[in-house]
């Protein structure tokens, strides 16, 4: 069980919660990673004021910020019920906010009609917008914003129309003396989400009856004040979805990539060290879930295919789209034939078996590996291109990787994996046309070309020429639809017409030749 599992790293993180950064204490086994919230915390440190860094004077996230009076925040435990005067109890007040350029209007909201409780101020940021007005309380109950009613508002809806509110809001709001103990029972890491409906897989094909007790991937809650995040199948990163320009933050995403948790620390070495640790338990983890997996696929496989050979997160972005899209997670497997992509963990068996995309390795090579353009932080940047070639034309994509090891892993998996495809398939064929003639294109890993003229009903293909690989001096295409194949003969280059794209062959011949070189122990 991971909550008595021996504890590898604990420490005081900050985990950023709604735009505000939040001080726990971060405690690591080797199943899962244990938030709890940090009692002795600074108000300012808690809420983010002084951008959780003990006293740093900048703060990056939108919403409540420092500016130069915000000394701490007003909550359910600095602002007691009995200093609110008796008059405002209860009664509708209005009251005008000039929102601020840094800062906003400088309050935190809780509740929401799904919450079955209004939409009440829980903090208020000291030297702020609302903190200025000296009018407003913690315990408000916030029914309207500029005339929009909120009493029926979810807590999205909420945050929404006090976003659009514009500069000058004008609030409708009545103190609730009775809801100050709702106010003080929440925390921080009871509003860090994750999956909420654990995935069927690795247990795939399980029932209800047969199901483990503590499901493989689900949120362990023991109380309002912790959190135990799974890390099976996270994918740990970094700079993602939040810029990290001082290199001291770490992610984990949910396996269904639905749920982000950032985490940050008080140094660059001490991200490294967190990072680095996390990162070896989930791949330890991730061995287990492979196996898992094979057990549970049995004889089907998985799309096609009988092994998994290696299975793991990587950011993503197609070559086309590589200086305007966002790095986007996805689950890449490698199989004894095809690259396949998942947007998330699959949670059913159907699910293994129709990948987002799909990529015979034989017609899929490494273009690039190292250091990349855009780097997202310095230092950091790591990448790797595959090309494969469809009968649509070529098909590019770039992978990031978190370290020189797992870009050593992945790159020495896709080769690999290439030239094991190459050694399990040996032969291909297409139809085509060879001087006029309607003919079979076969490419033997061992015993080279061949021209074969298509049979007659009852009789053999009629070779018409055979070449060896070693013969081959030159392959060129049109990218429509025409193959040249030279190997020195008397008639120069040979033109094959293959009805449709010729990159897929193209592609493959490569890999035939790659392999080749790499069995005879050099570099392909």
């Amino acid at each position: 069980m991971a909550l008595t599992a021996r504890v590898q790293r604990s420490g005081l993180l900050e985990v950023l919660v709604r735009e505000v950064w939040h001080r726990v204490l971060a405690s690591l086994n080797e199943e899962s990673l244990i938030l709890c919230c940090d009692q002795s915390a600074e108000p300012a440190a808690w809420n983010g004021v002084a951008n959780g860094a003990h006293g740093s004077p900048q703060s990056p996230c939108p919403g409540p910020g420092p500016g130069p009076r915000a000394a701490g925040v007003r909550n359910a435990l600095t602002e007691l019920p009995d200093t609110i005067p008796d008059t405002i109890s209860n009664r509708k007040r209005s009251v005008r906010v000039i929102k601020q350029e840094v800062g906003g209007l400088g309050i935190s909201i809780k509740g929401g009609k799904e919450n079955k409780m209004p939409i009440l101020i829980s903090k208020i940021f000291k030297g702020l917008a609302a903190d200025q007005t000296e009018a407003l309380y913690v315990g408000d109950a916030i029914l309207s914003v500029n005339s929009v009613d909120l009493r029926d508002a979810t807590h999205d809806e909420a945050v929404q129309v006090l976003k659009r509110a514009g500069k000058e809001v004008l609030l409708e709001v009545k103190y609730m003396r009775e809801v100050t103990p709702y106010i003080k029972k929440t925390s921080p890491v009871s509003e860090i989400g994750w999956e909420t409906l654990p995935p069927e897989s690795p247990r795939l094909g399980s029932t209800a009856s047969d199901s483990p007790s503590t499901p493989p991937f689900s949120l362990r809650i023991e109380s309002k004040d912790k959190r135990s995040i799974p890390l099976k199948m996270c994918y740990v990163t970094r700079g993602l979805t939040v810029p990290d320009p001082e290199n001291r933050q770490f992610e984990l995403h949910s396996p269904d990539c639905k749920h982000t948790v950032v985490l940050r620390c008080k140094d660059t070495s001490t991200a490294h060290a967190w990072f680095n640790t996390i990162q070896a338990n989930v791949n330890s983890l991730t061995s287990n879930v492979i196996s898992e997996v094979k057990d549970q696929l049995d004889r089907t496989g998985i799309a096609g295919c009988r092994e998994i050979c290696h299975m793991g997160w990587l950011a993503e972005k197609a070559m086309t789209e590589a200086d305007k899209k966002p790095w986007k997670p996805v689950l890449v497997v490698l199989t004894e034939k095809d690259m396949l992509l998942y947007p998330s963990m699959p949670r059913l068996k159907e699910a293994w078996l129709s990948p987002a995309h799909t990529y015979p390795l034989l017609a899929t090579r490494l273009v690039h590996s190292g250091a990349g353009r855009d780097s997202p932080q310095p230092g950091a940047d790591l990448s790797f291109a595959t090309r494969t070639g469809t009968r649509q034309g070529i098909e590019s994509h770039l992978f990031r990787v978190e370290n020189n090891s797992s870009l050593s892993g992945w790159t020495r998996q896709i080769v690999q994996g290439c030239h094991k495809a190459v050694e399990l398939i040996k032969e291909v064929t297409t139809t085509c046309t060879y001087r006029t003639q309607e003919c079979c294109l076969k490419i033997h890993y061992e015993n080279g070309f061949f021209i074969l003229k298509e049979a007659q009903e009852g009789s053999l293909p009629k070779l018409i020429w055979q070449f060896s690989f070693e013969k081959l001096k030159n392959s060129s295409d049109d990218g429509m639809r025409m193959l040249y194949l030279d190997f020195g003969g008397r008639d120069g280059e040979i033109q094959l017409d293959l009805h449709s794209c010729p990159k897929p062959i193209v592609f493959i011949i490569h890999s035939f030749l790659s392999a080749k070189i790499a069995r005879l122990g050099l570099l392909a």
